[in-house]
């Protein structure tokens, strides 16, 4: 639904943000889907996670900010008190505080967003590319649960946007990928995003040793990434990894979802499982970083452009699998 509401104004410790772009996002499609996320919102509300805008009025008390500057903000703010805090681990803060609202036209940041989740957007930087600072921070915090002194070659299981911008990291880092999917269209994306190999999976349990055979040695990769949120691919992964390897599950099931492991396998071939979730502020920052730089191909991702009222044909496609992602403007 499409509302026209009244402008907020910001209180003191706010600001107003006028968005430039917002893009779209998986979890954006399973809230639409759903009817709600499992520990970000339930609808009905606004939602929109992934955007960058310019701040169109200052409240009171935000000395560093003006009207007109150019920003990113993150869609989480942590306490900064917690245990998890405390050890660095803000991604699960007992406080975690979640913002949405990006497919509109301004969007009123609160107090603690503004403090801890706002980060200029630096100069040349496109606002299309901007918003997808987000995703790209989840990846950062997902690498960052890795061990990759060692690691040579990885498989991706998932060619969505998250899946992608994987790749597109992993490949810049210099570690051979091996991206597997289900969609022939997305393997061509992971190719332009500096996949090594790409293979075309059927969905069903035999994919873990489809992936497993197109490593080196025909013994699994050193490090397996989960980018579905499928249990079966849960499954697999465990297949594909190597002995002594490490599987990192990053696609979210819905809550209730079980999956088969090999207990057999994860003992006796030594192998982590980790499962990682959203971001840290550290990694915002390195990812808005990595976008300035413009070393990442990711402009791959948009594959289409809409404003607020082709949000819902929008989010259609990305459920259909015919495009991966839209940039949203108004």
């Amino acid at each position: 639904e499409l509302r026209r509401e009244p402008i907020p104004r910001p209180a003191a410790g706010e600001v107003l943000l006028r968005l430039d772009a917002a893009t779209t996002c998986g979890t954006d499609l399973k809230v639409f889907k759903r009817g709600g996320h499992p520990t970000m919102l339930s609808t009905p509300c606004p939602f929109g996670h992934e955007m960058t805008g310019t701040l169109a009025a200052i409240g009171a008390g935000t000395p560093n900010w003006r009207e007109g500057d150019a920003v990113v903000v993150a869609n989480s703010a942590s306490c900064g008190q917690c245990r998890f805090c405390r050890a660095g681990r803000e991604n699960l803060c007992v406080n975690l505080l979640y913002l949405n609202g990006a497919f509109a036209e301004y969007l009123l940041v609160p107090e603690d967003f503004v403090r801890h989740s706002t980060y200029r957007r630096p100069d040349g930087l496109k606002p299309a590319l901007a918003a997808m600072t987000e995703p790209l921070a989840c990846v950062f915090h997902g690498l960052s649960a890795c061990c990759l002194d060692d690691v040579t070659e990885c498989i991706i299981l998932g060619a969505g946007p998250i899946g992608l911008m994987f790749v597109a990291e992993l490949a810049h880092r210099g570690i051979r990928v091996i991206l597997g999917d289900l969609t022939p269209q997305r393997l061509e994306v992971g190719q332009l995003l500096g996949a090594s190999d790409t293979v075309l999976v059927s969905g069903d349990r035999t994919d873990g040793d489809t992936l497993r055979a197109a490593t080196e040695y025909d013994r699994g990769a050193q490090l397996v990434i989960e980018a579905t949120g499928f249990p079966t691919a849960w499954s697999n992964s465990m297949e594909a990894v190597a002995p002594g390897g490490e599987v990192i599950l990053f696609g979210g099931c819905t809550p209730g979802t079980t999956a088969e492991l090999d207990t057999h396998r994860l003992h006796y071939s030594e192998i982590t499982v980790k499962g990682v979730y959203h971001h840290r502020p550290a990694t915002v920052q390195a990812a808005l970083d990595r976008l300035t730089e413009g070393t990442l191909p990711l402009e791959h991702l948009l594959q289409e452009r809409c404003d607020l009222d082709g949000i819902e044909g929008a989010l259609g496609r990305m459920a259909s699998r015919k495009i991966l992602k839209a940039v949203v403007t108004t």
